[in-house]
């Protein structure tokens, strides 16, 4: 048996599906995003003299034999495992691949899937032997620290005591870390950054260009979202903090455009405005994206982040059925929303509209009345995610008693309607879900929109085109299956 190095881990962001399916997702083709949470616990871990690796097999497909050979070569003591609930059952596959690979390995789980269920995922998934819930940097280091010899000791872990014969949990840590204090992800530890990772076609103007977080958390309580991480708290970065951080970027790597991946990036307004002035006083030669939530933005704050390079924001309107959206989050006032939307638009900046379709209480007349909302306002373009009730979110709770729920880990994705709202079908929904989005598609405005993209974003037209091949077999696929429905 190898001799196992305990002060090494190697960090897996699992696919979540077999390889050979990658190049058919359609979400894969459009959006690689950098697994940023595995980048910044690499970043600490070595900033504490721990060596960690990463491999990323949504970027890089067909990485069994990577692992692999990486365990058989550097016997790490320890490998793990972000997950969302689509990937968790490919996790446990690659640990047990870990296990063969490498006796002795211990298996470390984390990520949102693993944050809400808990200690019961270990009473069916024996590959576990640990999970971190919450935060994961120095409950990880904690746990490598001590080499799993006391787990007993380290906040934040779900582990087996043999002893005991029993899951337990430590508990979470009294409090987050102060975000100013990490060190920023370990970016070139993915291999192919910048490359290898691309926004959203059409969500940027230049290339290179990568995400970026800068807050953890979000204080509201929405029925749909997940809070097993974070929970209700919201930290953020200093303004200083951020600019470093994109100034790192830029000299480092070349980047030329970012996407806050924040929840609410404008939740605190003198920090957006102290990081505009640092922005503006010293330029770096980028653009940026963010979300926002209509409540925290203005007219004074929407032109001074276009002038400091804002190109493009988005919101969530989730639907246009102002009844339906009172179910599920609170203020929801679809006036002022779109106020909010035109005011984005005068000043100048690209907006995006987040919808879902399929809410507990969705019908027909209130999809309608979605349509008609978002074709009413200067939306650029929207996403239509396909309602998902995630472990962690509190309409899951309750969920099968609104409707039927198809609980499948590996399709719940936001790209399946696994869940069907009473009074509706599914079938009832996939067409309707196309019929949206053709109806978009046919407005003159929205091709002018996408024409003009040819010099606004360049390279998104490039990409487009290269993958034309898949998006007509999604398409065609798509109309495949709700013929044979029908």
């Amino acid at each position: 048996m190898s001799i196992l190095n305990r002060n090494k881990i190697l960090l897996v962001h699992p696919l979540g599906y077999q390889a050979t399916a990658a190049g058919k997702d359609i979400s894969r083709v459009t959006n690689i995003m950098p697994p940023l949470g595995l980048a910044s616990m690499a970043a600490y871990l070595e900033q504490r003299s721990m060596g960690a690796e990463i491999i990323d097999c949504y970027a890089h497909p067909d990485s069994d034999r990577a692992i692999a050979d990486y365990l058989r070569s550097e016997t790490p003591a320890f490998i793990g495992f972000s997950c969302t609930t689509s990937s968790f059952l490919d996790g446990i596959r690659i640990a047990k691949i870990a296990r063969e690979a490498l006796p002795g390995i211990q298996t470390i789980f984390g990520g949102p899937h693993v944050s809400a269920l808990k200690e019961k995922l270990f009473e069916d998934y024996p590959a576990m032997d640990y999970a971190v819930v919450g935060e994961g940097e120095e409950t990880l280091a904690s746990l490598m620290r001590n080499g799993g010899e006391a787990p007993g000791e380290v906040k934040g872990i779900i582990f087996r005591d043999k002893g005991l014969d029993a899951v337990c949990f430590t508990g979470r840590p009294a409090k987050g870390l102060e975000l100013d204090t990490l060190p920023f992800p370990a970016y070139e530890k993915l291999q192919g950054f910048p490359k290898a990772y691309l926004l959203p076609i059409f969500n940027y103007p230049k290339v290179p260009n990568t995400s970026c977080i800068s807050s953890r958390g979000c204080p509201y309580a929405c029925s749909y979202c997940d809070r097993s991480v974070f929970n209700r708290t919201f930290r953020y970065n200093s303004a200083e903090y951020l600019y470093e951080h994109l100034r790192y970027l830029r000299e480092r790597f070349g980047i030329r455009h970012i996407n806050f991946y924040d929840d609410q990036f404008t939740f605190n307004r003198q920090r957006v405005e102290e990081f505009t002035d640092l922005i503006l006083a010293n330029p770096l030669g980028m653009t940026y994206n963010c979300a926002v939530r209509a409540e925290h933005i203005d007219d004074a704050l929407l032109k001074k982040m276009k002038r400091s390079g804002c190109w493009m924001m988005s919101l969530g309107i989730e639907t246009g059925d102002e009844q339906l959206l009172a179910q599920h989050r609170q203020n929801a006032d679809l006036d002022m929303l779109a106020t909010k939307i035109r005011m984005i638009k005068a000043a100048g900046i690209r907006t995006k509209g987040l919808l879902m379709m399929g809410l507990p209480g969705e019908t027909e007349e209130s999809i309608r009345r979605s349509k008609a909302y978002v074709f009413s306002l200067p939306i650029d373009d929207f996403n239509l995610a396909k309602f998902t009730p995630f472990p962690g979110s509190p309409i899951y709770e309750n969920i099968h008693e609104l409707g039927e729920f198809d609980e499948k880990w590996e399709e719940m994705d936001c790209m399946n309607f696994k869940f069907v709202t009473k009074g509706m079908t599914r079938e009832r929904l996939e067409a309707l879900f196309l019929n949206f989005y053709r109806s978009h598609f046919a407005r003159p405005k929205v091709l002018l929109g996408y024409v003009a993209m040819l010099w606004r974003s360049p390279h998104s037209w490039f990409r487009f085109l290269k993958s034309l091949t898949s998006f007509l077999r999604y398409i065609c696929v798509n109309r495949r299956l709700m013929a044979d429905k029908a």
